[in-house]
């Protein structure tokens, strides 16, 4: 990345009263902003089959919001909350949420300051959750002790709370345990949710088929870094937060042949960063012999590989080999990716997604799908009354 990127050439005038504090009744009310050969129009959600391509392959983000915010309060009434972030000890999320006993977890520590030594403690029925905290490379770790049988997954289940975006200004709420929680989810350990899948029904996705579409499913674990703002001037002084994520081989294999015939539609940014990032590691494999592909991507690893495939097809075959050789039906890996402006895209063609705050690594890599037409499409949205950001609108775009 040689080019300077002004985060300063990606802000757009956001009215407060235009951010969606709560979501509609109804999951596929919402209205559908269409990009599509160049042009502009609306319909709504439960129209989108009319509106995909031929053929699509659909591909979701299975992963489950956790209720990730604890709230304790000390004997002089202060309260300190708890966000969980990503698991510490044990470290892969699947055995985190299946402990029992003990487990440590980088978190944020809200009001911290009143919380400079000492536990803080939860009473609920058979027991109670202790929390001491720690400091570790300018991090807080927070070891979690209780003595009832539950797992700590149980724990947060009965005793945390949703972690709704910081911008929607208000306290979670007993909707936002369903909606903000997409219908497909599966696989535990997102502290945001993939909005742009909040909209999509279980009537909706079994009809796909039905029209001649498929879908797959990733899973990539979203991390709170979603939601910081680009504070640099430069954006490519921002540093992108890594998040967690995996891929059967059989899911591997679908998105082979569906990239060949560049018909990938991806639900959301988080699948968007799986997808390309699967492609950077078939790329490891295909150009490199590389033997231990499956470690972490880079944030600018896509930008600095000289040779390429034509699409994601080879890297992606080459990836599923290596798999194969491996033993291995699940891959698991992580991503630090970030989409600018200038990126050659390898799976993505087509892309399912909200409206998304000014200054954001998310508003960058819609301006990478679409070019500048980024600032028609989103004035079109303010001009014709879309709702913004998580519990928003949403928009297809097939550029």
């Amino acid at each position: 990345m040689e080019k300077a990127i002004s985060i300063a050439d990606f802000d757009y005038p956001l009215p407060d009263e235009r951010i969606a504090r709560f979501p509609l009744a109804e999951r596929a009310a919402s209205k559908l902003l269409v990009y599509r050969g160049g042009t502009i129009g609306e319909s709504r959600f439960s129209h989108l089959m009319e509106y995909l391509p031929a053929g699509a392959l659909v591909v979701f983000n299975n992963t489950k919001v956790i209720r990730a915010r604890l709230l304790f309060h000390k004997a002089t009434g202060a309260r300190i909350e708890i966000f969980c972030l990503e698991p510490c000890d044990p470290a892969d999320y699947e055995r985190a949420f299946a402990v029992t006993g003990r487990c440590t977890w980088h978190c944020i520590v809200g009001n911290a300051k009143k919380w400079k030594e000492g536990s803080l403690v939860i009473d609920y029925e058979g027991g109670s959750l202790t929390a001491e905290r720690a400091v570790a490379e300018g991090e807080d770790v927070v070891c979690f002790r209780w003595s009832s049988g539950h797992t700590f997954g149980q724990l947060l289940e009965l005793l945390g709370r949703t972690p709704i975006p910081p911008y929607l200004c208000r306290e979670s709420e007993e909707i936002d345990t369903v909606r903000y929680q997409t219908v497909y989810s599966r696989w535990e350990g997102s502290v945001a949710a993939p909005t742009a899948g909040l909209h999509f029904t279980p009537e909706i996705i079994g009809a796909l088929p039905q029209h001649g579409f498929d879908t797959a499913e990733v899973t990539l674990h979203v991390g709170a870094g979603t939601f910081l703002p680009v504070k640099t001037a430069d954006a490519r002084e921002h540093h992108m937060h890594t998040e967690f994520f995996q891929v059967t081989l059989d899911t591997l294999d679908k998105l082979a042949a569906a990239a060949r015939e560049r018909r990938v539609v991806a639900v959301g940014t988080t699948s968007v960063r799986t997808l390309e990032s699967l492609a950077v590691l078939g790329e490891r494999v295909l150009f490199s012999g590389d033997a231990a592909p499956d470690r972490t991507v880079g944030q600018w690893e896509a930008y600095r590989n000289g040779a390429t495939a034509e699409n994601a097809s080879e890297p992606l075959a080459a990836l599923a080999r290596w798999m194969r050789a491996q033993g291995l039906t699940t891959l698991h890996s992580a991503t630090e990716i970030m989409i600018t402006p200038g990126y050659r895209w390898r799976t993505v063609r087509g892309l399912i997604t909200n409206f998304h705050q000014p200054k954001s690594t998310l508003l960058l890599l819609i301006s990478a799908l679409v070019g500048e037409r980024w600032r028609d499409i989103y004035a079109y949205a303010l001009d014709h009354d879309f709702r913004f950001l998580s519990y928003g609108d949403s928009s297809l775009l097939l550029p």
